[in-house]
């Protein structure tokens, strides 16, 4: 039986519903794996398994061919406490498809699965195509696919399938995530003190709330640095030898990770230390074919000031899918089902005119 473009969208609804059913916090998502290899399976695609990231391979793969990757995450956030729907019932409501990771990143995953299905025995493509649905993106785990990359083949560019009302992000913001100490001197409260920790605090802020990097980026603007905790002293009448801080820095793809580390350890009136460096900005060429092929198709552009497993990519790499980025954990988190209609319809043509 011919499998039709109405028949893989029925049957992705079905499986987003399926997968909705199945809790998958992130590093405990066994059971939506196991029915991501039942839906290709059903289609008589092999699939592979490495941990909880299942992977197939386009029947005529060709390794003198370069090779797109389409990616997209089945873990999810823990529901939060202003759900007032099962975050697990799955159902339809005035066109609404309810359900924790409804939208992140249900929609796209189904989505990006059903283009894989109707391109999987296509012959003569540009590209080889290298489906893989991946855990551990909503905590950046060690068993994501930071954990399958190295496994596959080389990848030269990527769709990311992350909710984007199916315009085209390229361009992602990196973030380093910065430990912050200001030190003083430790003392009695009732005594004087010159050297006190949290005084000395106010113009580190300030210092903070001033600062601006230097590159601007056409795609992302500016670096976007943050204070977003603070915490010091543990008695009324004591002042701390320190106040700590954490600060959110959103990089733009003018610097890498490290330059940003390099200039705020340099810079900064505190101690600054990173506690990673390898979520780094991700970008495409915006004269890139796959770009233009949803140029073409009249899809916008912008950059994304949100995180994904682009991070992960050292290839050029878009993010696109169905959905939108503001219902990503939210309470009562839903997509449209005619979403994941019009989102499988232009992941299907956007890469009929690349792979042509």
């Amino acid at each position: 039986m011919k499998i039709t473009q109405d028949i893989l969208t029925e049957k992705a609804i079905a499986l987003l519903m399926e997968l909705i059913s199945i809790p998958s916090f992130s590093g405990e998502e066994d059971g939506t794996g196991d029915a991501i290899q039942a839906f290709l399976q059903s289609f008589g695609i092999e699939t592979h398994r490495q941990y909880h990231n299942i992977y197939a391979f386009n029947k005529h793969f060709d390794e003198s061919k370069p090779t797109l990757l389409l990616n997209s995450h089945h873990d999810t956030v823990k529901p939060n406490n202003a759900y007032t729907k099962d975050p697990f019932d799955a159902h339809v409501e005035d066109g609404k498809l309810y359900g924790l990771g409804s939208n992140d990143a249900g929609g796209c995953l189904v989505s990006l699965l059903a283009t894989f299905v109707h391109f999987y025995d296509k012959e003569g493509l540009s590209h080889n195509i290298i489906m893989a649905a991946t855990a551990e993106e909503e905590d950046a785990g060690e068993l994501s696919i930071r954990a399958l990359l190295p496994i596959l083949p080389k990848i030269d560019v990527a769709i990311v399938g992350e909710p984007t009302l199916m315009d085209l992000a390229i361009a992602e913001k990196g973030l380093v995530v910065f430990d912050a100490v200001v030190e003083g001197t430790p003392s009695h409260a009732a005594h004087p003190n010159d050297d006190n920790s949290i005084y000395n605090s106010i113009e580190v802020l300030q210092w903070f709330k001033d600062y601006t990097f230097e590159k601007v980026s056409e795609a992302l603007g500016e670096v976007k640095l943050t204070v977003t905790q603070i915490n010091a002293g543990k008695q009324h009448n004591v002042v701390p030898s320190q106040v700590d801080m954490v600060v959110d820095v959103r990089v733009n793809d003018c610097y890498t990770n490290q330059e940003i580390a390099d200039l705020l350890q340099k810079e900064a009136p505190c101690k600054m230390t990173p506690r990673s460096l390898r979520l780094n900005s991700s970008k495409i060429d915006p004269n890139h074919d796959l770009v233009k092929s949803g140029l073409a198709l009249g899809r916008g552009t912008y950059g994304s000031p949100t995180l994904s497993d682009q991070a992960a990519l050292s290839c050029q790499s878009v993010k696109l899918g169905p959905g939108d980025s503001t219902r990503s954990h939210s309470a009562n988190e839903f997509i449209y089902v005619d979403e994941i209609v019009e989102g499988i319809d232009l992941y299907i043509k956007i890469l009929t005119g690349f792979l042509q």
